[in-house]
């Protein structure tokens, strides 16, 4: 169980909480994605289901659509920060066992 809770990416929330506690609509949550931004698991009766990891890029994407960046560029901003985050800590590592 405690590896559940420190799990990043285990689908915790339900789409109606995950709406709730991002204050967006589920229509919302389901066009990003559309846009393949986050892919929710599926419970075994079929319901979406979110991680911590797929909420904060879900809240990045809120942020940007509110500041009037159009969802398609806002989920091609957020993935292109996701791969220059990832490529930055992989430099960092190969830099540090030199």
């Amino acid at each position: 169980m405690a590896d559940r809770i420190d799990d990043e990416d285990y689908p915790a929330y339900s789409m109606g909480r995950a709406a709730e506690i991002l204050d967006v609509t589920p229509a919302f949550l389901r066009a990003l994605g559309a846009a393949k931004l986050i892919e929710p698991l599926r419970s075994d009766g079929g319901h979406r289901r979110f991680s911590r990891y797929q909420l904060r890029l879900a809240q990045r994407a809120r942020e940007l659509v509110d500041a009037g960046t159009g969802l398609e560029a806002a989920c091609r901003i957020i993935i292109l920060e996701d791969q220059l985050a990832e490529a930055l800590r992989i430099n960092a590592q190969l830099t540090a066992n030199k």
